[in-house]
Formats: C-alpha cells, sequence, structure tokens
C-alpha cells in the first residue's frame, strides 16, 4: 500500500512539474529556433557547401554560448520586471540608452529585410511572386498580434518552430556518412590546416548569425509581457538550455545536408540557390524541404524580430506595448509594428539586387558590433544586487560570460577590419 501511494503521489509531483514547465515554454524556445533565421540558414547552408563538415564543431561550442548569454537576458526580464531597453536606459542613462536603442531599432530592421528576402526567394521558388510574398507576410504577421493575447500569439509562433525541423529527415533523407561527421566534424580544426580571410569570416559568420542582439531584447520583453515569476526561474533555465541545444542540432543538420550533397563543386550564396540546385541535380524532395525550411525560418525572424523593436520603444517612450493589449489600446505599439514590417517589405521590392547584398552585410557588422555591449550591460546589472536580488549573477555565470564578451569583441574587431581591409590575410 505504502508503495503504491509512494508510485501514485511520484506520479502527480511529476505531472505537476511538466504542467508547469509547459506554462513557462515559449520565449526561450521562440528566441533560439527563431535565430535559425534566414540569414542563418544561408550561412550554415553555404558553410556545409564550401567547408562540408568541418566547423560542426563550431555550432557545438554555440550551445553554451548561447545558452549562459541568453539565460542572463531571461533572468534579468524576470527579476527587473523591464525589457532590455528600459534596463539599459535606467541603468547607464540615456546616452548609452540611445546608443544601444538606436543600433538595436537599426540592426532589427536590417535583419527584417534579409527575412523578407529569404521568404520571397524561397516562395519564388514555386512560383510565387515577391510581391505576393511580401504581402502574405504582412497580413499573416499582424494578424497574429492582432488577437489581444500574448498566449495565442506564443502557441501560433510554437507551430512555426515546429517546422524548423523539417531539416533532420531532409539531411537523413540525404544519407550522410556518420562516422565521417565524427571524424572530420567533431575535432576542432581548420580545413588546408592554416587560417585565412575566408575561414575566419565563415567562422564569425556562424557565430554572429547564432549570437545576436535582437534575441538580448525579445527574450527580455517576452519573459516581462508573459509575467514569468522568479519561482519559475529554474524552468525557463532548463527551456533556453533546451532551445540552444535544439538551434545547433537544425544548424548541423542543415550543414550535413549541404556537405552531403553539394560539396565540394556547387559552392552557394543563398539557400534558395542551394535548394535550386538540389531540386533539379539530386533530390527533389530534399530541395523543397530546404526551400520550405527557409520561407518558415524567415517567417519566425520576422515574428520575433519586428516584437523585439516595438516591445523595446514602447518600453522607453512608456506607450502600452503588450500583446495582451488589443489595438486600440496600444496603437503606437501595433502602428512601429506594422512600419517595421511595412518598410522592410517595401525594400526587398524597390532595392536592387546589388543593394540587398550589402544589406546582408552590414546587419553582420552592426550585429556583431552591439552584441558585446550588450553583454557587458547585462553582466553589469546582474551583478548589482539591488537589481538581481537572490538572482545575482554567480562566478560561473561571470567566467563564462566574461570570456564571451572578450571573444566577441575580438571577432567583431577582426570581422569589421576585414570588411573594410580583405586583403590583410590570405585568400
Amino acid at each position: 500500500m505504502k508503495l503504491s501511494a509512494r508510485i501514485y503521489y511520484n506520479i502527480r509531483k511529476m505531472l505537476k512539474m511538466m504542467r508547469i514547465f509547459f506554462m513557462v515554454v515559449g520565449p526561450g524556445l521562440l528566441v533560439m529556433v527563431a535565430d535559425n533565421d534566414a540569414g542563418g540558414i544561408t550561412t550554415y547552408a553555404a558553410t556545409g557547401a564550401k567547408f562540408k563538415y568541418a566547423f560542426i564543431w563550431v555550432l557545438i561550442l554555440l550551445v553554451p554560448i548561447t545558452y549562459f548569454v541568453q539565460e542572463m537576458t531571461m533572468r534579468l526580464g524576470v527579476v527587473s520586471k523591464r525589457g532590455f531597453a528600459e534596463a539599459v536606459f535606467d541603468g547607464f542613462g540615456a546616452g548609452w540608452g540611445w546608443f544601444t536603442l538606436t543600433a538595436m531599432m537599426l540592426s532589427c530592421w536590417l535583419t527584417l529585410v534579409t527575412e523578407f528576402i529569404g521568404i520571397a526567394s524561397a516562395l519564388k521558388i514555386f512560383g510565387v511572386p515577391a510581391w505576393v510574398s511580401v504581402a502574405i507576410v504582412c497580413m499573416v504577421m499582424f494578424a497574429m498580434v492582432a488577437s489581444g493575447s500574448y498566449w495565442t500569439w506564443e502557441k501560433i509562433a510554437l507551430l512555426f518552430c515546429i517546422v524548423n525541423f523539417i531539416y533532420v529527415p531532409a539531411a537523413i533523407m540525404a544519407r550522410p556518412s556518420v562516422h565521417e561527421m565524427l571524424s572530420t566534424g567533431l575535432i576542432p580544426n581548420l580545413p588546408g590546416g592554416r587560417l585565412t580571410g575566408g575561414i575566419l569570416l565563415f567562422i564569425m559568420a556562424n557565430i554572429g548569425t547564432t549570437v545576436c542582439p535582437w534575441m538580448i531584447f525579445f527574450q527580455q520583453s517576452a519573459v516581462v509581457d508573459k509575467g514569468v515569476p522568479e519561482r519559475d526561474i529554474k524552468w525557463s533555465r532548463l527551456e533556453t538550455f533546451i532551445g540552444a541545444v535544439l538551434t545547433s542540432t537544425v544548424a548541423i543538420f542543415i550543414v550535413v545536408l549541404t556537405g552531403k550533397l553539394l560539396f565540394p563543386h556547387t559552392p552557394v550564396d543563398s539557400a534558395d540557390t542551394a535548394a535550386r540546385w538540389i531540386m533539379l541535380h539530386n533530390n527533389r524532395t530534399i530541395g523543397v524541404c530546404l526551400a520550405v525550411g527557409l520561407m518558415n525560418a524567415g517567417l519566425l525572424g520576422t515574428i520575433c524580430i519586428s516584437l523585439a523593436s516595438s516591445w523595446s520603444f514602447g518600453e522607453v517612450f512608456g506607450w502600452a506595448h503588450s500583446l495582451n493589449k488589443k489595438v486600440r489600446e496600444a496603437p503606437w505599439f501595433y502602428m512601429l509594428y506594422a512600419l517595421m514590417l511595412i518598410s522592410a517589405g517595401a525594400m526587398v521590392l524597390l532595392s536592387k539586387p546589388g543593394t540587398l547584398i550589402l544589406i546582408v552585410l552590414f546587419v553582420q557588422v552592426v550585429a556583431t558590433t552591439l552584441m558585446p555591449a550588450c553583454m557587458v550591460f547585462l553582466m553589469i546589472l546582474l551583478n548589482d544586487k539591488r537589481i538581481a536580488g537572490k538572482w545575482v549573477n554567480r562566478p560561473i555565470d561571470n567566467y563564462v560570460n566574461g570570456v564571451n564578451a572578450v571573444v566577441l569583441i575580438a571577432l567583431s574587431t577582426a570581422y569589421n577590419v576585414l570588411v573594410l581591409f580583405p586583403a590583410l590575410l590570405p585568400k
């Protein structure tokens, strides 16, 4: 009798824990999966096509890097009940606040343009004109937020997250060699045994597309809007870690897919190019999966990035800025949201191809410049007991994130220098 009672108690306890966890799930999983956006898919596809499995180890190392950064973001949002933009204004003054908000806004808008590029390119494969793609995306995005319910928006967004895993069966269908992946991809190495400008740029591109400033702004505002309490921080940590593992896993499968089918004779400069080539020369089903995944990745990125901007401006200017507010209750919040979408979509329709390439390049420059500053702000705020209370940074948090910040500063400096002076390293 005692044994059955204990089993019953343990089952009830486990079910309760699962219920709490699934109530918390949302911001951390969304921000991580959405990190595999259109720009990310292109970066991973190009990496696999050019270097096959050689940089899988880089994507594995990104799991702890992204986790520790986003865990700090989540924790600061829960304990301060403020988004990141508002926290920087309050903690460091208007000067740093406006610098951060302006750089974030520019980075988010440029990244939104790349998301629309990815969506339009993917749908063009199926014969959909760019203007139709842009119009559909704008209408779908606004319909998602106009319900006046954070929970409704989050459930719809999580459905898009499921589609992001379409690359897993696609890579399995390509039948890669597991032994080759393990032997050439897990041990840190450089193709050719030396560092060149091209290799360094690819490494930094993979890091830059996985650790992005908009992720900090989005997740911190999302946990505030959702109202995650301090008692659930441990579950939000678990959710964020699972998200970090999943985003790197999907990235690895994309690299494996293109590495198997496109290396070494088919270098690609975009994911839609890779999808077209695979559809024509390898396997139509796999190519369709890659195209559908690119479209979905652009949608996910659009969902999160557009909201990160609207939340941040609402926090700083004191507007009503919650998804739990109807359009008439938060007009400026939704107006900015719509303006971001429409202007980014229009940019794609009105710009020449050469201009769009420059935008994609400039996105990485702005992101790699802003990210180290965001990490430093996070660390300073979370080492202040007046703000974080008992959730102040542990020594391991400061050590790991300190190393991350130094590495990102070094890489961002090197990336920006190489963009300006590409002849400094051998080709």
